[in-house]
Parts: C-alpha cells; sequence; structure tokens
C-alpha cells in the first residue's frame, strides 16, 4: 500500500463570532474558568512510560506550589461542569492525580487524571488550544456519528471528555490476531461502516492511533465498535483519500481483514447502511446541522488550494456539479451531506 501524504502542518483556526454564537446556542460554551495558557506555566516534567518501558510521547508536569493550589481548584470546577451540574459542594471529594501534557501533534494537549478520593474512580478530560477544525469536528461527529461527545469551549481554550477504548494501532498490532472469526468479521464490517462515515463528513488522517477500537460484552459476544478520537483534520486536506482510512498504510490489517472476508455485494450493503443512518441523523439534527454548516460556509478552515483540489476530486467520484461549484469546504462538506441525503429520500420514494 502506497504512504498516503498528509500536510505536516495544519494551521490552527480562531473561532470567529458567529461560532461562538453557534457554540452559546447549544450550551457548548462555558465561563469554567480554565485558559489552556495557565497549563503551561509547569516548572519541570518527566516522561511518562507504558506498562512495557516504551515512551508514551506524554510527559507528566507539576507546577509550583503557588500555582499548583489555584491550578488544582481550576481544574476541579472544569470537571464538574463537564461531568455534572457545576455545583461546587463535590470539589472537596476530588483530587487531580496528574496533569500530562503531549507535544506530539497538532493539538498539544494537557490530560488531566481527577479521581474521586471517596472511591477512587477516576476519570480523565483534555485541554487544548481552541481550533474552529477541531470544533466542526467534534460537532459532526456528536450528530452525524451513533457516539454523543461532550465538550466545552471557555475562550480560545476548548475541554474535551476523554473517549475510553483501545487504541488502533495496539488492538491491530496486540489483539485482532487473538479475537474468533465472527469477531473479526464484525471489525471488518465496523471498519467499513467506519471508513464510509469519515469519507462522507470528510473527517481526515484516521491513521490507526486517532481511533479507538470499543469492545462491549453482550450476553452470548463481544461488540467491536470503532470511534474517532481525533478531529483536528476536519474539512481541511485536499487529497479525497486523506478523508479515507482505508488508503493508510497503518490500516492495512484491517483492509485484508475486510476483503479477506466479504465479497463486494457485502461491502456494498454495509456502505449503505451507513449512509441511511447518515441520513436519519441529518433529519434528526436538521435545524442544528443547518446552523453548523452556516457557520461553516461563513468561515475558513483551509487553503484555496486544498479547496479546488478536493472539491475537483470530489465531482470526479459524484459527477455531481454541486460540488464543482462549491466556494470553501463548508460548501464541500454541506454538498456532500446533501448527496448522502438525496440519494436515500430517492431509495424511499421508490419504496411507496
Amino acid at each position: 500500500m502506497k504512504d498516503l501524504k498528509i500536510s505536516k502542518k495544519k494551521p490552527s483556526y480562531p473561532i470567529n463570532s458567529r461560532l461562538h454564537s453557534y457554540l452559546d446556542e447549544y450550551n457548548r460554551n462555558t465561563r469554567a474558568s480554565m485558559d489552556y495558557d495557565d497549563l503551561l506555566r509547569f516548572q519541570g516534567s518527566i516522561t511518562v512510560y507504558d506498562k512495557d518501558d516504551k515512551d508514551t510521547l506524554w510527559i507528566r508536569v507539576y507546577y509550583s506550589d503557588s500555582d499548583r493550589a489555584e491550578i488544582d481548584l481550576s481544574l476541579k470546577r472544569v470537571y464538574t461542569r463537564l461531568h455534572s451540574d457545576g455545583n461546587d459542594k463535590t470539589i472537596p471529594f476530588l483530587n487531580v492525580d496528574a496533569v500530562d501534557y503531549c507535544t506530539f501533534g497538532n493539538s498539544k494537549p494537557f490530560r488531566v487524571k481527577i479521581r474521586n478520593i471517596l472511591n477512587d474512580n477516576y476519570t480523565y478530560f483534555y485541554v487544548k488550544k481552541a481550533d474552529a477544525s477541531r470544533i466542526y469536528g467534534l460537532e459532526l461527529e456528536h450528530m452525524l456519528s451513533p457516539y454523543n461527545l461532550n465538550f466545552m469551549v471557555y475562550k480560545d481554550t476548548l475541554i474535551e471528555e476523554h473517549i475510553t477504548g483501545i487504541p488502533g494501532d495496539e488492538f491491530i498490532e496486540n489483539k485482532l490476531s487473538s479475537c474468533t472469526a465472527s469477531e473479526k468479521s464484525q471489525i471488518a464490517k465496523e471498519f467499513v461502516k467506519f471508513n464510509e462515515r469519515c469519507m462522507i463528513r470528510l473527517l481526515g488522517d484516521m491513521r490507526a492511533y486517532n481511533y479507538v477500537i470499543v469492545p462491549t460484552h453482550d450476553f452470548d459476544q463481544v461488540i467491536y465498535n470503532i470511534r474517532a478520537i481525533d478531529f483536528d483534520q476536519q474539512s481541511y486536506e485536499g487529497k479525497f483519500n486523506v478523508y479515507r482510512p482505508q488508503f493508510f498504510k497503518e490500516n492495512l490489517k484491517m483492509v485484508q481483514l475486510v476483503s479477506g472476508r466479504f465479497q463486494k455485494e457485502s461491502i456494498d450493503q454495509y456502505k449503505m447502511e451507513e449512509r441511511s443512518i447518515i441520513a436519519k441523523r441529518m433529519i434528526s439534527f436538521h435545524d442544528r446541522i443547518d446552523a453548523l454548516l452556516d457557520c461553516m460556509i461563513n468561515d475558513t478552515i483551509s487553503t484555496q488550494e486544498n479547496i479546488d483540489l478536493l472539491k475537483s476530486r470530489i465531482y470526479d467520484h459524484t459527477l455531481d456539479i454541486k460540488f464543482k461549484n462549491s466556494d470553501n469546504m463548508g460548501h464541500i462538506l454541506k454538498s456532500a451531506l446533501q448527496f448522502v441525503k438525496r440519494n436515500y429520500e430517492d431509495v424511499n420514494l421508490k419504496d411507496l
């Protein structure tokens, strides 16, 4: 498989007033006063290793005594707003166990581990520089995928809940081979649907470490789902194949899994199922999706070169003139979603 190249450094796009109004309307903006830059005031750090003593590319940071008390309180308040009603009564029962920092990738996130001292349960959330591309990606994932996402924006700071699961690269390397034949068929089906979902909504760079595999134990089987965890490359790249996970060499084993188990007819069936699900979700979120697309159409989240290349490639793929006439990434995405919805409605009209 030929290695698919993407831009080495995607610029971060600011949140404009129209998008902030959207975030207000749908309760994504918060008054929780946690600024990303505050967390950059750490005094030192140590490398974080995994259970096999491999460098995780995260460093554990620590702060001066004077900063620590203020930062701890702010992080606890953020947690209560992200996961509850923001009531400060629970703050005495919370402890900030760790603050980790990652310099790998575009968003350079902080990962915060919060523990309930009454029962030792813990969870994570992330603090990042807000990027309009990522916010569009998170909102589209929330509305068009089977999974709800919980995040907040404070000025130019983004706070995201942790998405649990096994990192795709780790699962492929260490767990895929031990799955049963029926489990491998189910994983292959999920990858086909995941691939289709990413392509339709223009979510790029879904290499294996940018999604997780989520096993759920049913009464007589384990169900596997695939969830994206990185949304920086929403509607940015000009190369159409960047939005199709099947073309990344890191996903080669998943592609081989699909080709080894399914005929073309089955693959087409699963693609159609995913398109139908997306169309139904578009109908359910009609006003909200329209409002988000209006923000994207009036925003700059890519380069003109990328826009021209992508609309040309998708036109070649669909022969829909609306793509060729698109002015920006928002228009391209709107045309893609309308294309899926129109086909879904045409099929259902034929059944009447």
